[in-house]
């Protein structure tokens, strides 16, 4: 049994993965069904997917021409997460977006009418790093460590609260790193690293963690659209697989036809030469685990990612921009 369809909203519809949800549902949803909001007009978008211009993400965005009609909401929308934030009180930007924003638009989803509202949170309300076969999992006490993750658990608190007052659906998904075609930012580097044959100072690295390619969460995400157990869920996702850094980058390697040039330096010695460099957390995401367990979304959902971690990586290999 599934949810009747109906409209549904994506926000966040040009960025890499609420674009890739509008080209799933695209193919799924009959024309005119599919609403794409957007911040900027003369968006190219799939012919049958209606453009709406909202505007930025902010507490005094006006949602009402965009939801009429709308039965469900996939909020993508966010102020990402980077290494390096500028300015006095980082807090307080994302909050503007991320918590400020997002319920915004949620309260007016419920007064809509919207049956069902889909947010794309973070694995770093969980925390930073997991104990080695410890996986982090969806009941776990949250425990965010940097104002990103803090805002992202500060607007699933405010959704719970606002679906206990109206009784609008709400499903939270918590993606660890997101890769795939297009992908930017360290994960892209890394690739790129890989295909010129860079030698690099990670094969001793003997880490565990968790990752989600974008087929592979953009198929939950439709999931629990459709699915009745989502509602009031909160999901953890990945590949199903977690690997060590040095093995990441032998596959991606063997993705491109390669073979990874991985120097075996001990992970405390490059801990030591980050911490000196001030560059600690770059050696925390290379060096420590991060696992996810999906025993739930697996159990109540009955969802399996569909494409393996080499599958993934082949996809995001053959994506990579020049």
């Amino acid at each position: 049994m599934t949810l009747s369809m109906g409209k549904v909203l994506v926000t966040g519809a040009t960025g890499f993965v609420g674009g890739a949800l509008v080209k799933r549902l695209a193919g799924e949803y009959p024309s005119g069904d599919v609403l794409a909001a957007v911040r900027l007009k003369g968006v190219v978008l799939p012919e049958s997917v209606t453009s709406v211009f909202v505007g930025n993400l902010l507490a005094t965005t006006d949602w009402r021409v965009a939801l009429q009609g709308v039965k469900a909401v996939v909020h993508c929308a966010a102020r990402v997460h980077v290494m390096r934030e500028e300015g006095g009180d980082p807090l307080m930007v994302y909050r503007q977006v991320n918590v400020e924003g997002t319920l915004n638009l949620a309260r007016q989803s419920a007064a809509a009418g919207v049956s069902r509202f889909v947010f794309v949170s973070s694995i770093k309300v969980n925390g930073e790093v997991t104990p080695p076969g410890q996986p982090f999992s969806a009941e776990d006490e949250p425990a965010p460590l940097d104002p990103y993750g803090v805002s992202k658990l500060e607007a699933e608190q405010g959704l719970r609260e606002l679906e206990a007052k109206t009784g609008m659906e709400v499903v939270i998904v918590r993606p660890p790193l997101v890769y795939g075609p297009g992908v930017k930012a360290n994960f892209a580097s890394m690739m790129r690293w890989v295909a010129r044959g860079v030698p690099l100072p990670l094969g001793a690295i003997q880490n565990a963690r968790s990752m989600v390619t974008l087929d592979n969460l953009v198929d939950l995400l439709v999931t629990c659209l459709k699915h009745p157990a989502a509602a009031g869920q909160t999901f953890l996702v990945s590949d199903g697989e977690d690997v060590s850094t040095s093995e990441l980058l032998r596959r991606t390697a063997q993705a491109m036809g390669k073979k990874a040039l991985l120097l075996p330096v001990p992970a405390f010695v490059l801990d030591l030469s980050a911490s000196l460099l001030g560059k600690r957390a770059v050696a925390q995401r290379l060096c420590g685990s991060l696992q996810v367990d999906i025993e739930k979304t697996r159990r109540l959902l009955g969802w399996f990612p569909p494409l393996s971690l080499d599958q993934g990586l082949k996809k995001a290999v053959e994506g990579m921009k020049p």
